[in-house]
């Protein structure tokens, strides 16, 4: 075991994941028996109770604990664990150990890991959330990485440029020449990967860089609402509904009163669902923009 090894604590197997085999020794299992017929093996040796189904936190804790204490959890696991949403349950537990045969739903990774790149979290090893955007920014295609890095960011706060000096300790990494592509359309105010991909449509199509969370109303330097993404100096906002908005009855009374307070302080806001196409979408962008432009033509 290396030096980030640790004994492993004491769980509540009702649910938490736990080795197997030091259930049984320490008693806390009373026999094979009840180890087989009471609880389900989710990795080797580690076991959760039959009627739970694992979550990624869970699953995350059982990767670790394979290792007995001693892997460094990384990508999206580690993500999650830095709290980005938007992570699937069932998205592979990615660790940094050297095991070349990793089991189902695990993947492991040789990566050099510097000191400072990893931490400790909910009391496992975890990449920093610097490093494990560094991780998540090189690896799959750019909008994915884009969408993965803003989530992170809306988690923590990430600072781009100490990604990039991340990245500077790292040369010859795989992936790493597109991470400055995605670390210069990386926004921290996207707010799930829909509002990321309709702001990459905006800026893809030609028009300035949108503001995210956009600060709207209210007094004393205390903002009222907050618009998803636009253009302050032409009072032009997008935004992205989501599924939330239609279904929850509260929530789109609220839309409504907002919608209608924004409106009053002289903004006009384009409502984009998923059932719109890409080139609609640009279209009535375009509309609203043409407009709001030749308004303030006239105004001056």
């Amino acid at each position: 075991m290396s030096a980030r090894a640790a004994t492993l604590p004491s769980v509540d197997h009702q649910t938490t994941p736990f080795i197997g085999s030091e259930a049984l020794v320490n008693g806390r299992v009373p026999n094979k028996h009840q180890l087989r017929t009471r609880y389900q093996a989710i990795l080797p040796d580690i076991y959760l109770p039959t009627a739970v189904e694992p979550t990624l936190r869970q699953r995350t804790r059982g990767a670790w604990q394979w290792t007995y204490g001693d892997g460094v959890v990384c990508g999206l696991a580690a993500a999650a664990m830095h709290g980005t949403r938007w992570i699937a349950d069932d998205v592979a537990v990615e660790l940094i150990w050297p095991n070349a045969r990793p089991p189902r739903g695990v993947k492991t990774r040789r990566d050099r890991l510097l000191p400072g790149e990893f931490e400790r979290v909910d009391g496992m090893w975890v990449t920093t959330a610097v490093r494990t955007a560094f991780d998540i920014g090189r690896r799959g295609r750019l909008d994915e990485c884009v969408e993965r890095v803003d989530a992170l960011g809306n988690a923590t706060g990430l600072d781009a440029d100490a990604v990039m000096a991340a990245a500077r300790q790292h040369p010859g990494s795989p992936g790493v020449r597109n991470l400055p592509t995605v670390l210069e359309l990386y926004d921290r105010g996207a707010e799930s990967p829909k509002e990321t991909w309709l702001r990459l449509l905006l800026i893809r199509a030609g028009y300035p860089r949108p503001q995210t969370q956009i600060p709207v109303g209210g007094g004393y330097g205390q903002p009222l609402y907050f618009l998803d993404m636009g253009w302050d100096d032409v009072k032009l906002a997008v935004e992205y509904d989501g599924d939330h908005h239609r279904t929850d009855s509260a929530q789109f009374a609220k839309d409504i009163v907002r919608i209608e307070f924004v409106n009053e302080l002289g903004w006009q806001v384009i409502r984009v669902a998923k059932a719109n196409r890409p080139a609609d979408v640009l279209a009535r962008v375009q509309r609203a923009w043409q407009s709001r432009v030749r308004t303030d033509r006239e105004k001056s």
